[in-house]
């Protein structure tokens, strides 16, 4: 099963956009193993407002199959975009994930995001942290009411100051399983 990959960037204090949905505060003067990510990936998940901000741009994304997920009318540019709504969430992201291929980099949209924790959905959490505090902008996580407890599988600190931290959902260990088996004993 194809794994999903959530890598961004985020400020120090903890926003993915400045208050006006500026990145330019994001570092490029490295490739920061973005290279080595992308060759790992042929999918892309993004929420439909990330899809509008990069729409247009010159796409470094051209050769990735694009799933934007989105409730809002929305007229398919080119066939390489498939249309993910809420009504079957679950079942079409495990249908995707089913799909022999590459990891799947789920790329934007904090509300898309909330909703991947809430389902624990993401394999693996890949966060530059940029040495910058805006001080306001759009936080990496909201909308998250329960504890997540992440497993650190490794870090990276860059000369440029930025840190990139990889982490994954720790499994939790269902207990009732041992209250089974001491019953079975008694």
């Amino acid at each position: 099963m194809r794994k999903i990959i959530l890598n961004l960037a985020v400020s120090l204090d903890g926003f993915i956009e400045g208050p006006n949905g500026e990145i330019d505060w994001c570092l490029t003067d490295q490739d920061y193993g973005m290279e080595a990510f992308f060759e790992s990936t042929d999918s892309i998940f993004m929420g439909r407002k990330c899809y509008d901000m990069i729409d247009g741009l010159p796409s470094p994304f051209a050769d990735k199959q694009i799933y934007v997920f989105t409730d809002s009318p929305f007229i398919i540019p080119n066939p390489r975009i498939i249309v993910i709504s809420s009504k079957n969430f679950l079942k079409d992201i495990q249908t995707i994930r089913e799909v022999p291929g590459k990891n799947i980099w789920l790329f934007g949209g904090a509300t898309l995001l909330s909703s991947f924790i809430k389902h624990r959905l993401i394999g693996e959490f890949i966060i530059s942290v940029h040495p910058v505090v805006l001080g306001g902008g759009k936080p990496l996580f909201f909308d998250i009411h329960d504890k997540l407890d992440l497993l650190l599988l490794g870090s990276e600190t860059f000369s440029s100051g930025l840190i990139q931290l990889k982490y994954a959902i720790k499994p939790k260990f269902d207990f009732s399983i041992l209250d089974q088996q001491l019953k079975s004993l008694n």
